[in-house]
């Protein structure tokens, strides 16, 4: 009986060296570990085309002061399930914020930009050359904020948010509220 035992957990040790032997997948793996396909790089999947500009209006059927309930019932706003807030529609890449049921500022990802062509992803130092005036706003320290480029237009503003290299986030809108974004540090969600 003993010979019996020896020889079936040798066997079993076998089988499951053999099974757990070979070459291991290059690249990321799922939860069970079998080879997965590499993200897709940024943009890919998006529709090629001109990107979406966003002024110190707003967007071309969004306005910064538009209420919630105009864009809804222009269809313009919409609620996502698998999204943190309202969305709006045709503007994937924008995460509008309300301030008593108006929008004052939009939170904007790539490929949108500003009509001087900043977008995610521009260097820093393109964007004091393009505009006339900009504030350097500094995260507290001790935070995994970024920092922060005001540049303000009358009581208008984009903030630039960027790592000290390149544009991370672009949030436009209402001045003030920009500003109080940055020093509160609220997203979207």
């Amino acid at each position: 009986m003993r010979l019996r035992q020896f020889v079936f957990i040798a066997t079993l040790l076998a089988a499951v060296s053999i099974a757990g032997s070979g070459v291991r997948p290059q690249g990321p793996v799922d939860a069970i570990g079998d080879l997965r396909p590499p993200d897709p790089p940024p943009g890919a999947g998006r529709p090629a085309g001109p990107a979406e500009v966003v002024d110190l209006r707003g967007l071309h059927n969004v306005e910064f002061g538009d209420t919630e309930t105009d864009l809804i019932r222009r269809g313009i706003l919409r609620a996502q399930v698998d999204a943190c807030g309202p969305t709006l529609a045709g503007h994937e890449e924008t995460s509008p914020i309300f301030v008593d049921d108006r929008l004052v500022l939009l939170w904007l990802d790539d490929p949108v930009r500003t009509p001087e062509g900043v977008t995610v992803g521009t260097p820093v130092d393109q964007v004091g050359a393009r505009y006339a005036r900009v504030s350097r706003l500094d995260a507290p320290h001790g935070t995994y904020r970024f920092d922060g480029l005001l540049a303000r237009r009358g009581d208008r503003a984009y903030l630039f948010l960027h790592d000290g290299r390149t544009v991370r986030k672009i949030i436009a809108g209402y001045a003030d509220w920009a500003r109080r974004l940055f020093a509160e540090g609220h997203g979207p969600c």
